[in-house]
């Protein structure tokens, strides 16, 4: 994985608000029910979630292994993130998109009825 600075970590958003202009969130409501199989298959891990936009893939990471990827900001970032998101029994989803040489992150709730854009 290209280390890449991570952008917009731990905004809160709710599905409610209405994310047309975020192509990144409508890509994980897109692959919802994948992404959310995938996370349960290691739940107890607790892993950190990754959707490729141009592989079309989803990728459940540990979570120290996802962050040691990152710049030493978006580290900084993911660690508050990641913690605020395990206490309120949420998962950390990033979307990746290659061609714009972006790395979104998001906290998402398991039923999905908030999430939030990372």
């Amino acid at each position: 994985m290209k280390r890449m600075n991570a952008s917009r970590e731990g905004r809160r958003m709710k599905n409610e608000d209405k994310q047309a202009d975020d192509p990144y969130w409508d890509a994980i409501q897109e692959q919802w029910e994948k992404i959310l199989n995938w996370y349960l298959l290691f739940a107890d891990k607790k892993p950190v979630m990754l959707y490729d936009l141009q592989e079309q893939k989803i990728y459940a990471y540990p979570y120290q292994e996802f962050k040691k990827e990152l710049s030493q900001k978006s580290q900084s970032s993911l660690a508050e993130q990641y913690q605020r998101a395990v206490k309120d029994h949420h998962m950390v989803v990033f979307v990746r998109d290659n061609k714009k040489r972006k790395l979104v992150s998001y906290t998402v709730s398991m039923d999905q009825s908030e999430g939030a854009a990372g």
